[in-house]
């Protein structure tokens, strides 16, 4: 079990895709600017994470490996991403239209959105059976989905603070996501620090 949440935190918190490893970064700048924005990016992508593990995982394991296909992973799994993504585009416009029209150009970017690739692939290559790939993916994807929040609401702050007019802009920007970044480095130590006393 505390395997299962270290993998679980270390994807949050310790290994954030887009505030440790810069896997995301153009959802994070472009849809950032509303809460309620990225927090539907935020779970477009939790929601297309788990349900491209839970498609490559097999894929690979029962169907490239034995068949010495292995080489082939990147492909597959891109179009596997991309059919999840229409798939999520398609429910989003039927059921959520507001959603769909204020994500917009960025709902397609998810296919192209390295962080998914990303989880997909570290799962196999970090050697995790089924249950822990599901569980990297959900902690990778809850730690997207914080980043968004978090950024969006420090961008809500920036928007209304006056600024030179050399730093108006994506400069602002730029410098205040590395802000949000530094301060997660500070979670590095603590959770493999909580987790060891419980074990």
């Amino acid at each position: 079990m505390a395997k299962y949440i270290l993998i679980l935190m270390g994807g949050v918190l310790v290994n954030n895709y887009v505030l440790q490893q810069f896997l995301g970064i153009c959802p994070f700048l472009g849809v950032s600017k509303k809460v309620n924005q990225a927090s539907g990016m935020g779970l477009a992508v939790i929601f297309v994470m788990l349900f491209a593990t839970l498609a490559t995982w097999p894929i690979y394991t029962y169907v490239l490996v034995p068949n010495n296909l292995a080489y082939l992973q990147t492909i597959v799994f891109i179009l596997v991403i991309a059919a999840l993504v229409q798939l999520v585009e398609i429910i989003l416009k039927k059921f959520l239209p507001s959603l769909f029209k204020a994500l917009g150009v960025y709902l397609p970017l998810i296919t192209t959105n390295c962080a998914v690739l990303g989880v997909t692939l570290n799962n196999i290559s970090d050697g995790y059976n089924f249950l822990e790939s599901i569980v990297s993916s959900l902690g990778v994807g809850v730690g997207f989905l914080l980043a968004m929040v978090l950024f969006a609401g420090v961008r809500s702050r920036i928007e209304n603070c006056p600024a030179p007019k050399s730093f108006k802009g994506l400069p602002v920007t730029l410098i205040s996501a590395s802000i949000v970044a530094l301060a997660f480095f500070g979670f590095s130590g603590i959770v493999e620090n909580i987790v060891a006393r419980f074990m």
